[in-house]
């Protein structure tokens, strides 16, 4: 039996640094998270996995669609928790797909 669900596929790019990069990451770098749960960097490119570690808790909440009034609905900005970069990313949203719940864990 199906059981068809909606998901975003979501793209999580850096915006702005307000202090010094000392990562490495540069404004417009990017990976993407598509089906669910795959997470996609460009090839020769890198994410820094403080970065990271700082959007990772949000990607579930914002490949759904949410109760138009919902902050996570309208907030996309996420900071890096390292205060001498102060590195603003942004998630947007880039494709919308119908997965089958059976076919996820």
């Amino acid at each position: 039996m199906s059981r068809p669900f909606a998901l975003y596929d979501l793209r999580v790019t850096v915006e702005r640094i307000e202090g010094r990069s000392v990562c490495g990451l540069r404004v417009g770098d990017y990976f993407e998270v598509t089906e669910s749960s795959r997470l996609r960097i460009p090839p020769g490119q890198h994410f820094c996995i403080y970065a990271l570690s700082a959007v990772l808790p949000l990607l579930a909440a914002k490949q759904r669609q949410l109760d138009a009034h919902d902050w996570l609905e309208t907030d996309s900005l996420v900071a890096c928790p390292d205060p001498d970069e102060r590195l603003i990313m942004r998630i947007t949203r880039i494709d919308r797909r119908i997965m089958d719940a059976d076919e996820l864990t």
